[in-house]
């Protein structure tokens, strides 16, 4: 069974976009390439596949619309960029950090942006 059926089958007719994306990225490569390039653990995208994933699903879904699906955001600093660099940047940007001037430049831009007040809400292209 590929991984697209097992996640029709386990996601029934409520199969978002980007889970049968990255199904058929485990298809066509291997789920553990797919989980290395995601920077997560086979194990994770095995859960989430199969709709068995314990925790929120949404870093997921940002890693998967940006490194698998191109999506980019408009950023008020850097300009059009990868969705999981945007998720990237708004994690970092949760703690002020004063020793890098890029760290600080970003923590600004994040505070201001709508995408990190809205808790990483996104209306990613």
């Amino acid at each position: 069974m590929s991984r697209v059926e097992a996640a029709r089958d386990a996601w029934g007719s409520a199969l978002p976009d980007w889970i049968e994306a990255l199904a058929a990225e485990c298809d066509r490569t291997s789920q553990n390439q797919v989980a290395t390039r995601l920077g997560k653990s086979g194990a994770l995208v095995s859960q989430v596949l199969r709709a068995r994933y314990p925790a929120r699903l949404d870093p997921i879904e940002e890693l998967v619309r940006g490194i698998l699906m191109k999506a980019t955001v408009d950023c008020p600093a850097l300009g059009r960029l990868p969705l999981n660099e945007c998720q990237a940047w708004r994690r970092k940007a949760t703690a002020f950090q004063g020793s890098n001037t890029l760290r600080v430049q970003m923590y600004r831009a994040c505070h201001r942006c709508p995408i990190f007040k809205n808790g990483g809400t996104t209306d990613a292209s």
